[in-house]
């Protein structure tokens, strides 16, 4: 069996036959309107262009105005934002590819800039992130400026919170989405309740581990009943994510937050293990946590987090998970599952065109194809 071959099997996830167990993962590339967070045509041909993926997962997308935390990322909650993105589905489709949108709320790693009435961000409790907010061209102090206190969000908002999600749910819909991840990881506002260091809370979403998992049911609950379950993934991440904190137990939580998700018929569990991009990657036991939220979640299973393809697919030959998705080696090589096929060669990303500008970085990276012609050069 050649060295890559499992990852170049079909796959059923959800209510799709994805014809190869490479995804695409959310990347964040701040790239969107500033003042609309609508997409554009070469969003389109971005995110066609990596259409051979078994399954693209958009880069995460807030739901609400409130929901944003970083300058030019797109939005899903408005007409016009729908209709931007339907260019995008469009291309994806034409492509032969499908497309999942991840809906994301970011809480506390946000800025008052952000906020629809200038106020400060929401959490599970008042706190105040390590580190610094992307705020882009907004203020006069530069592109990234510290994040302020957040504050508790209060029990009477979470019903409108869950209505934004499933409101951004129907939107998708509307936009062409073959389906939806709800972002539910790296220390964003979902995240902020489940983890003991960022929830304090008093009511029923804070204390016992149960509560702190109930905005994320309940927030899933609201997304199915919008879209059919086969069509709704959720992302979680043991560790890592923006603003300094950790769970205390991360080996408790996890599987139990995976458990929690068991037996609603969803289409995938995507987790990320600690890695050099969302922490230190020292942890050795972040391996076994995912092998734990592996066992308690009864459907397709995606692991992510600095996998290289030979690792990707050990882990799918072992059982470990059914398909791996990967970011910046999809970032650099569009046409990473023919890459993969062949054993490489591998485009290198270019880590200063990551975030903001054009087409350098974003849509020019060379595919097998263009190599290979000698008209290209």
């Amino acid at each position: 069996m050649p060295q890559h071959a499992p990852l170049l099997d079909p796959v059923t996830i959800g209510a799709f036959e994805a014809t190869n167990r490479i995804v695409m993962a959310p990347l964040t590339r701040s790239r969107s309107e500033a003042k609309t967070n609508e997409q554009t045509g070469l969003h389109a041909l971005y995110y066609a262009q990596r259409a051979s993926a078994g399954l693209i997962v958009s880069e995460a997308t807030q739901i609400s105005h409130q929901g944003q935390g970083y300058a030019w990322t797109p939005g899903i909650f408005t007409d016009s934002q729908v209709e931007s993105w339907k260019t995008v589905t469009d291309a994806v489709h034409n492509a032969g590819g499908r497309i999942f949108c991840q809906l994301w709320h970011v809480g506390a790693i946000s800025h008052p800039v952000f906020q629809p009435d200038g106020g400060q961000p929401v959490s599970a409790s008042a706190w105040t992130p390590e580190g610094e907010a992307f705020v882009g061209d907004r203020l006069e102090d530069g592109p990234q400026v510290p994040f302020q206190e957040s504050r508790a969000l209060r029990t009477d908002e979470i019903p409108g919170l869950i209505e934004d999600y499933r409101h951004a749910a129907k939107c998708a819909a509307e936009a062409g989405f073959d389906g939806v991840e709800v972002h539910c990881a790296n220390n964003y506002l979902i995240d902020q309740f489940i983890r003991s260091a960022t929830n304090d809370r008093g009511d029923d979403y804070g204390g016992s581990l149960d509560n702190r998992l109930r905005l994320m049911r309940e927030v899933v609950d609201a997304v199915c009943e919008v879209l059919p379950a086969d069509r709704v993934g959720v992302r979680l991440s043991p560790q890592g994510g923006p603003g300094g904190t950790e769970d205390a137990k991360p080996g408790e939580t996890y599987p139990a937050a995976a458990k929690a998700l068991a037996g609603r018929g969803l289409a995938y569990l995507h987790v990320i293990r600690p890695n050099s991009h969302t922490g230190d990657g020292k942890d050795e036991s972040g391996d076994t946590v995912l092998h734990k939220m592996r066992a308690e979640f009864d459907g397709p299973f995606i692991a992510n987090g600095n996998f290289e393809p030979d690792e990707a697919a050990q882990w799918i030959d072992a059982g470990h998970a059914d398909a791996v998705a990967f970011g910046r080696l999809f970032l650099a090589n569009p046409d990473l599952p023919a890459r993969i096929a062949q054993g490489g060669p591998y485009n290198e990303p270019d880590e200063s065109t990551f975030y903001g500008g054009g087409a350098e970085g974003y849509t020019d990276y060379p595919t097998l194809e263009t190599v290979d012609d000698p008209l290209s050069a």
